[in-house]
């Protein structure tokens, strides 16, 4: 059978998603062949939109629709309390909670040498500058707690050192309901040191 060209140029496009293979790209692809046309164009039409509508809020780099993000303009909410984040998915994380009433900061991602990431291509300028022109009392670091989250939250934490403003990192250890001996050495080490009185 000759080669689909189109349906190859759809396989390659959905295998730029991340943690989606060749397969599971081929698989959506002759989904996408499969559709009605009604609904193949109403798919393409929500890439489009979102391509078109959705931006980055210019406060805290946060996906929005609006000229600012709701959270930002937002005066009910705490500004001198921001919780820093990797990503804006991590905002709606902490939002599904209804227990923060700070307002965020989200990176873009993490530190990262192995992936060619450094400080300079995330949204750290931005944090310093919100830090001091808006009289913020805390930081909060809630990054991965991996070994770029690591990373990351100690150059924060550094960088933040000069400024007058509290700096604290998300507590982390044991989740509720795991069994010690399944946890790993790391995860058992920052839940001894986060122990608190009981």
């Amino acid at each position: 059978m000759k080669e689909l060209k189109s349906v190859n140029r759809l396989i390659d496009s959905f295998a730029k998603l991340p943690g989606v293979g060749y397969k599971s790209a081929e698989k959506m692809a002759y989904a996408v062949l499969n559709m009605k046309n009604e609904d193949a164009l109403e798919f393409s039409e929500a890439i489009k939109n979102v391509q078109e509508k959705v931006h980055k809020c210019p406060v805290c780099g946060s996906f929005t629709e609006q000229e600012i993000c709701e959270i930002c303009g937002d005066n009910e909410r705490n500004h001198r309390q921001i919780l820093v984040v990797s990503y804006s998915r991590d905002v709606l994380a902490f939002e599904s909670l209804n227990t923060f009433n700070g307002v965020y900061h989200v990176l873009g991602g993490a530190i990262s040498s192995i992936n060619g990431v450094g400080p300079e291509n995330l949204r750290i300028n931005e944090l310093l500058e919100r830090v001091k022109k808006d009289q913020v009392e805390e930081v909060i670091i809630a990054t991965n707690p991996t070994m770029e989250g690591e990373v990351t939250a100690m150059y924060l934490a550094h960088l933040l050192e000069n400024e007058n403003v509290t700096v604290t990192r998300l507590a982390n250890g044991l989740p509720m309901g795991g069994h010690l001996e399944y946890a790993d050495a790391l995860t058992l080490n920052k839940a001894l040191e986060g122990r608190k009185k009981f």
